[in-house]
């Protein structure tokens, strides 16, 4: 028996590869499927099964594609409605691999169709479970994604999750390894570990939501507690997951189409596209196409681009790193943001070089900024979430959230100049480019953000613990 957790970091998501004597399945895979194809060859194995532990909202899932590209059924728990051929299974219903079994335990909760699936090994004995999105490492998955689809609220579903740990994996014992499908970054729990693997045993005793002598009204209380608004992208990702999608090649085709300076604002104004420039931050302030938005490839890329654009069918027409227009499309279609229709020949430096207009973001250091602060009072603005913001800051800052941006839109006052920065300057520049892109161009980026601020000594308030 082989188990391998395939992580892919900007979406904080692990899919999962078993072998065993010849056979495979693939738990929660990502929507490009040939690393799956490749890997299963290399090993001269058969893809038997694809396990989904519920319907994704953060991403698309490759289930479709690979089970047609393979003829491995698609399985999910108790309560999965799909468009397509599924076999739904029922609550302790086993499946072989190999020499190993998969056992369906229906963990409700986090969605009604959650499922948790135990893997026991050749001696039959409980090796691991993948827990989806109702056990993760530190925490437990979201209650509220699914009350738009039901009639319950997410404290009943937190009531039915709160069960489903209890009775279900908890029982489990201590050395039963936790495989769950995210880590830290994802927008499917809030409190969420760096580390990917756990054991039961471990999140027993570090794990707030798994608490031994926790009551249920408690648990409520808790998990529902400090939840923000789920990205505007994942019921339209629930959405793809439960009907179907377009084959993801068609997508990278058409996505990586070379588009000449004149052809690409052609297609601009004909289709009224956004353009999405994903270089790096600095190769951003120095110059950009008017209008562009700036969520760069090297930062929390898919997250942003669907916390930030929300609509996966609007049309995108792509800046990007010269080779890196592939990558571009494949990491937007993995959110469902299939309508990508082309990418700028070239990168900027053709547009530059056909004396078509830019515009750049006026950027200082930390060093200038504090000989500024100490001779006038300048509006500052601190995009970090609002726990980075609560922990540390400047004192005259006014903390104005990255992921609500649209709703401080009329607090950037457009007579006078804005200081903007994050912890590191990629989320501030971001800020910076939605801001310009709707018509507010005195904005200054405060370069490395507050990293740099603290270096260069300038009075910031009292730290306070975030798990305070």
């Amino acid at each position: 028996m082989h188990v391998e957790q395939i992580y892919t970091g900007c979406l904080a998501q692990g899919a999962y590869y078993i072998v065993s004597n010849g056979e495979a399945a693939i738990i929660d895979p990502l929507r490009e499927i040939k690393p799956y194809l490749n890997r299963a060859k290399e090993d001269n194995v058969k893809i038997k099964y694809i396990f989904e532990t519920h319907f994704h909202a953060d991403f698309v899932s490759g289930h479709i594609t690979l089970s047609k590209e393979t003829g491995a059924p698609i399985i999910y728990g108790p309560n999965a409605e799909t468009s397509f051929d599924a076999i739904i299974a029922s609550d302790e219903q086993e499946f072989k691999i190999g020499d190993v079994t998969i056992v369906v335990l229906h963990t409700p909760g986090h969605t009604m169709e959650s499922t948790t699936y135990l893997l026991r090994d050749e001696k039959g004995k409980n090796h691991a479970i993948f827990s989806g999105d109702t056990l993760f490492i530190g925490d437990v998955g979201r209650p509220d994604l699914a009350q738009k689809a039901t009639t319950m609220t997410q404290e009943d579903l937190a009531g039915i999750l709160y069960d489903s740990l209890r009775t279900k994996i908890m029982p489990l014992a201590d050395d039963v390894i936790v495989y769950p499908a995210h880590g830290a970054g994802s927008a499917c729990g809030k409190n969420l570990s760096k580390e990917t693997i756990g054991t039961i045993g471990g999140q027993k005793q570090s794990n707030y939501a798994l608490r031994a002598n926790m009551s249920k009204e408690e648990f409520i209380k808790e998990v529902t507690d400090g939840l923000l608004p789920p990205p505007q992208y994942f019921p339209l990702n629930v959405k793809m997951n439960k009907e179907g999608y377009e084959d993801i090649d068609q997508v990278i085709k058409r996505g990586t189409q070379a588009l000449t300076p004149k052809a690409f604002k052609i297609s601009a104004n004909q289709t009224n596209a956004l353009l999405l420039d994903v270089r790096n931050q600095k190769d951003f302030a120095a110059g950009h196409i008017p209008g562009s938005i700036f969520i760069g490839l090297d930062g929390g890329f898919a997250p942003w681009v669907g916390t930030l654009i929300g609509d996966v069918k609007h049309p995108i027409l792509l800046i990007t790193p010269e080779g890196r227009e592939e990558e571009t499309v494949t990491r937007l279609s993995r959110i469902g943001f299939d309508n990508t229709l082309g990418y700028l020949k070239g990168g900027f430096d053709s547009w530059r070089k056909m004396d078509m207009e830019y515009d750049t973001v006026s950027s200082i250091t930390a060093n200038r900024f504090k000989e500024i602060i100490e001779k006038e009072e300048v509006l500052i603005f601190d995009v970090r979430k609002n726990g980075e913001y609560i922990s540390e800051h400047l004192d005259k800052a006014k903390n104005t959230p990255l992921s609500g941006i649209n709703e401080y839109f009329t607090e950037f006052d457009s007579n006078k100049s804005c200081y903007v920065h994050c912890a590191g300057g990629y989320r501030s520049m971001i800020a910076a480019s939605i801001l310009k892109s709707r018509g507010i161009h005195n904005l200054i980026d405060i370069a490395g953000g507050f990293a740099a601020i603290k270096e260069a000594e300038i009075p910031v308030s009292d730290f306070i613990c975030p798990t305070t």
